[in-house]
């Protein structure tokens, strides 16, 4: 079993204010959904009102976030899948 990351963000999760409680009990249900399956490693979000750091072996901190990484942002969640098909069916359950 391989571990993949699913990712989406926040501009992905624009909700209209009388969508959002119906939005949220599926996006709910889909977590418990993956933890039925056993399949559930992690989720959460990124707090974006937290600037991002980096910090080296020695404590030193630098303001910003990789070169590669240009913004961090939006939720994830780990899933322990069998293959890429899997996770892809997965986040596709996600991103509905």
């Amino acid at each position: 079993m391989t571990k993949y990351l699913i990712s989406f963000p926040s501009r992905a999760m624009v909700i209209p204010d009388e969508d959002l409680q119906t939005v949220s009990d599926a996006s709910h249900a889909v977590v418990q959904e993956a933890k039925d399956a056993g399949v559930w490693v992690f989720g959460g979000g990124i707090d974006e009102s937290v600037p991002p750091v980096m910090v080296d072996g020695h404590g030193t901190v630098t303001e910003g976030t990789y070169p590669q990484t240009q913004q961090l942002e939006g939720g994830y969640m780990v899933l322990e899948l069998p293959s890429r098909e899997a996770a892809l069916e997965w986040a596709a359950k996600i991103a509905a």
